[in-house]
């Protein structure tokens, strides 16, 4: 028996109607699986998704269903950016006093390797009855890249956000240079302040190198520096830890103290508080904890390099309540794909059916002109002769001298 042909792909016209894309599930079988498996592991939404409707799929699907529409959605977003560096459009409506902060979370990747993930957080800044600031309406956009690349990759959640057209912006973050990169990057003139948390990690630090050094502290040392430094400025308790460095040196001090005098700019809490300002990067810090180490952190968790950011797009779309909208233009992208590759398989076949009926046509020609067939395979006279043999050329017939004789 001969063997079946191979069956190849096709398109049904059934399929673009219904927004079927050739995964097996129904759209809305499709959008659930994926929502649940940007919120827990592969294995735990595929459990719950059949608890929930009933409908059966592996690991594998929920794992190829999630990363197709997370590379469509992460690809409608560079599209988007690569328009607005292209053209200025319309800024949407904007908080007037905004607040942005940027911070790096690692992740475990397969190999062995960690790499950081890059987090920018902006929020609308209030006060409260009670005169406290508080940071509200976060959004968020993360993407495992390098500094140039993620602010590129910001300028859309900017965007939106009307960052350039709020008429006050502050940047509350540490002193780390590729994130003064990032505020110069959108807004060159907001107010940089140095994360009011991190300047007491350093101070904590020279505290503790005075005591491994032998010198005594008072017990509330580290409480009254603070203290000052928040209320009166950075300009005594810096002139204080100066004496301490020059009394109990060594060289852990004198780099964590070269650090604050650095930023000795960025530290002034007292007019920041007064202006209504955040003196702590919280929001960002939840932000890591939120977008990044919910889902990327599990136990045991490895990531391929290239499906991060496929997550990380997921991830925010789902963080900064935009999940209808990131579904819609991601599935329309995966269609107008799918569109283009039918016209291009359709064109190939086409073109492979003209080669095939063109040389059917020239079969049929030989056979209704067998005159003209002959004469297309007539060959010259002696064209099989080999003048490279000439010892094979027929010699001319002897004539015998004694039959001559005779004769």
């Amino acid at each position: 028996m001969a063997p079946v042909l191979r069956a190849g792909s096709a398109f049904f016209p059934l399929d673009e109607q219904l927004g079927l894309l050739g995964g097996g599930l129904t759209p809305g079988g499709e959008e659930m699986l994926t929502r649940l498996s940007t919120w827990m592991p592969y294995e735990s939404a595929r459990e719950l998704l059949q608890d929930l409707v009933g409908v059966r799929v592996s690991k594998a699907t929920a794992r190829r269903v999630t990363l197709s529409s997370g590379l469509a959605a992460l690809l409608v977003w560079d599209a988007e950016v690569e328009r607005l560096q292209q053209e200025t459009p319309q800024t949407p409506a904007v908080a007037e006093k905004q607040a942005m902060s940027a911070d790096g979370a690692m992740v475990h990747l397969v190999g062995g390797e960690w790499a950081e993930v890059k987090t920018l957080a902006i929020g609308e800044v209030t006060r409260t009855c009670a005169g406290e600031v508080r940071t509200q309406h976060l959004s968020y956009c993360s993407r495992l890249c390098d500094a140039t690349n993620f602010a590129n990759v910001t300028l859309l959640h900017t965007h939106r956000r009307g960052l350039d057209q709020a008429s006050e912006v502050c940047a509350v973050q540490d002193g780390a240079e590729w994130l003064q990169g990032l505020v110069d990057y959108h807004r060159a003139d907001a107010v940089r302040i140095l994360d009011f948390a991190h300047a007491a990690e350093y101070i904590n630090e020279i505290g503790q190198a005075v005591l491994v050094a032998g010198g005594r502290l008072p017990t509330r040392w580290l409480q009254g520096v603070l203290h000052r430094l928040k209320h009166q400025g950075p300009t005594r308790v810096l002139k204080h830890l100066a004496w301490l460095a020059v009394r109990y040196p060594s060289a852990l001090m004198q780099e964590k103290l070269t650090y604050l005098q650095k930023r000795e700019a960025h530290m002034q809490y007292p007019s920041y508080q007064e202006a209504g300002w955040p003196i702590g990067s919280g929001s960002v810090e939840s932000a890591n904890k939120l977008v990044v180490e919910t889902r990327l952190k599990g136990a045991g968790m490895r990531w391929h390099r290239h499906n991060v950011n496929r997550m990380l797009v997921l991830r925010n779309a789902v963080c900064n309540h935009e999940w209808q909208q990131t579904w819609q233009t991601s599935q329309a992208h995966r269609q107008s794909g799918r569109i283009l590759a039918r016209q291009t398989r359709s064109q190939q076949r086409l073109e492979q059916a003209c080669w095939f009926l063109a040389a059917w046509s020239l079969r049929l020609y030989r056979l209704s002109h067998p005159s003209a067939s002959v004469a297309s395979t007539t060959t010259r006279p002696g064209a099989k002769y080999s003048w490279r043999k000439p010892f094979l050329r027929p010699l001319p017939p002897r004539t015998s001298v004694q039959g001559s004789a005779k004769k």
